[in-house]
C-alpha cells in the first residue's frame, strides 16, 4: 500500500471503532453481527464483510480484498455518520459540491472524467455494457448514461456525450447532491476515480 493510502486506511478503522454500532445502523443500510463484531456493507454490486476484530474487509461470496480505495470509502461511509437532508437538486457536479468540490475539480476530471471519454468517448454505448457488472442502470441523459449505487442511499451517474470530427468527446460524473452529508470529500472524490478505473477494466475486456 502506498503510504498515504495506508495512513488513510489506519484511521479508517480508528474512526470507526469510535462509533457505536446499532449508531452506524439506524443511519446506513448495512447490518451488524455483535457476536462477531461485523458489519455486512452494500457497495456497488457486492456485499463485504467488515471484521472489526482483525482490521478486514472482503468480498462476501469470495472472500476476495477489495482495493485500498474501496476499502477506505467504505471505512469513511460508516463512520462518517451524518444525516442527510433532502435536497432538491437531482444531480450535482464534483464542482458543485461545499467544501472543496471545485478546488479539487481539475485533478477528478484527469483522473476520472478523462479516463472516461478516453474509454467511452467513441463507443458510448459500451458503457452501458460495462456498468451492469456494477449493477449500473440505463439513465436518459447524453448520449448514453448510467446510474450506479456505490451504496443504498448514494446513487451516482456517468454521462458520456460521443464526439465526431467538429466536438470532442466528453463525460461527467454526478453526484446525488446529499453526498456531502454521507461522505468526506476526499472519499467522494476517490470514488468517482473508482468507479472509472473498474469501468476502464471491464471495457478492456470486450
Amino acid at each position: 500500500m502506498e503510504t498515504n493510502y495506508r495512513i488513510a486506511y489506519d484511521k479508517g478503522w480508528q474512526d470507526l471503532k469510535k462509533k457505536v454500532p446499532e449508531e452506524i445502523v439506524s443511519r446506513r443500510s448495512v447490518s451488524y453481527c455483535s457476536s462477531n463484531r461485523q458489519f455486512t456493507v452494500p457497495f456497488f454490486n457486492s456485499e463485504y464483510i467488515l471484521d472489526c476484530d482483525n482490521e478486514t474487509i472482503t468480498r462476501k461470496t469470495d472472500g476476495q480484498i477489495p482495493e485500498i480505495i474501496a476499502s477506505i470509502i467504505v471505512l469513511n461511509y460508516l463512520s462518517f455518520s451524518d444525516t442527510s437532508p433532502k435536497l432538491d437538486n437531482p444531480w450535482v457536479s464534483l464542482k458543485e459540491i461545499p467544501n472543496g468540490g471545485a478546488l479539487f475539480y481539475p485533478a477528478f476530471r484527469k483522473n476520472a472524467v478523462e479516463v472516461l471519454i478516453r474509454t467511452f468517448g467513441n463507443q458510448p454505448q459500451a458503457l452501458l455494457t460495462c456498468a451492469a457488472a456494477l449493477g449500473g442502470q440505463p439513465a436518459s441523459l447524453g448520449s448514453a448514461s448510467v446510474v450506479f449505487h456505490a451504496f443504498p442511499e448514494i446513487p451516482m451517474c456517468v454521462v458520456m456525450w460521443e464526439g465526431d470530427e467538429e466536438v470532442r468527446a466528453n463525460a461527467t460524473v454526478l453526484y446525488d447532491p446529499s453526498i456531502a452529508f454521507l461522505l468526506h470529500i476526499e472519499s467522494l472524490i476517490g470514488l468517482g476515480m473508482y468507479l472509472a478505473a473498474k469501468l476502464k477494466q471491464l471495457a478492456s475486456s470486450l
